[in-house]
C-alpha cells in the first residue's frame, strides 16, 4: 500500500500553495519552511484590543480573535486566494483545526452558543460552489465542541469584489444586506460570527447589526486573517 502511495505522489504531487515546492507525505498545504514564516497573531492585550478597535463605536462585540495577519503579496494572500478562488475550501479546515486548537486553550470563546459563517449570496454560492468559511467553521466547531449554524443569517445582496476597492470606499459604499431568518435560535445566546478576513470590519458589522435583532444577543468574532492599519 505504502509503495502505491509513493507512486502516486511521484506523478501527482501536492504543492505548497505559497511556494509551490513538492510536499512531503506528511506536509499538508504548506511546506515546514512556510508554516514557520506564517504571520501568526499572537493573543496577547494589546492584539486583542487592536482587533476589537475595529468594531469600537460601531457595533458591540464581546471578543475579536484573528489567526493571520494579511498582507498584500504575502503568505496569508496566497493562501486566502487559493482557498476563496482555487477550488480548496480544505484549506479552511486546516487553519480552523489549528486556529481552533488555539483558542480552546485559551478557553476565550467557552460561554459560546453557536457559530455563525458570514454568507454567500446564493447566486455567488452557486458560481463558486462552496462558501469560503464553512470548512473552516465546520473544523472550529468541532475542535471547540460548538454546534456550528449556518443558513439562519442570509445574504440579499451582492457587493463587488472588496480587493478592488480602496480602504474608505469599502467602508463607506458598503451596500451588502443581510437577513436574520429566525430571530428566537439566537436570542439571549453568545454567538461566533466567522468570516475570512477582517478588512474594514464593513461586513461584519452589517451581519451584526442584523443579528442584533435577536434579543439579549451577544456577538464574538473571529477571523482566519487581520489587515493591519496603516
Amino acid at each position: 500500500m505504502q509503495f502505491l502511495k509513493d507512486i502516486f505522489y511521484l506523478f501527482y504531487p501536492n504543492l505548497c500553495v505559497n511556494c509551490t515546492k513538492m510536499l512531503l507525505q506528511r506536509e499538508q498545504y504548506l511546506c515546514i519552511s512556510c508554516v514557520n514564516d506564517l504571520p501568526l497573531i499572537d493573543d496577547n492585550e494589546h492584539v486583542n484590543v487592536t482587533l476589537k478597535s475595529v468594531f469600537y463605536g460601531k457595533v458591540p462585540v464581546k471578543n475579536v480573535r484573528s489567526f493571520l495577519y494579511y498582507q498584500k503579496h504575502g503568505i496569508t494572500q496566497k493562501i486566502i486566494h487559493q482557498l476563496k478562488y482555487k477550488n480548496q475550501p480544505e484549506i479552511g479546515s486546516y487553519i480552523g483545526k489549528w486556529f481552533g486548537n488555539d483558542l480552546k486553550e485559551s478557553e476565550i470563546f467557552k460561554s459560546v452558543d453557536y457559530i455563525v459563517p458570514v454568507p454567500l449570496h446564493a447566486k455567488k454560492l452557486k458560481k463558486r460552489r462552496y462558501n469560503q468559511v464553512t470548512e473552516f467553521g465546520r473544523s472550529l466547531s468541532e475542535v471547540l465542541n460548538i454546534e456550528y449554524k449556518p443558513n439562519i443569517l442570509l445574504r440579499t445582496s451582492i457587493a463587488k469584489t472588496q480587493t478592488l476597492k480602496q480602504r474608505f470606499e469599502r467602508f463607506f459604499n458598503s451596500k451588502t444586506k443581510f437577513k436574520l431568518t429566525d430571530k428566537e435560535i439566537f436570542k439571549n445566546k453568545h454567538i461566533l460570527l466567522i468570516d475570512d478576513v477582517i478588512t474594514t470590519g464593513a461586513t461584519l458589522e452589517a451581519c451584526c447589526n442584523e443579528l442584533l435583532k435577536a434579543k439579549g444577543i451577544i456577538i464574538s468574532i473571529a477571523t482566519m486573517a487581520y489587515t493591519p492599519r496603516v
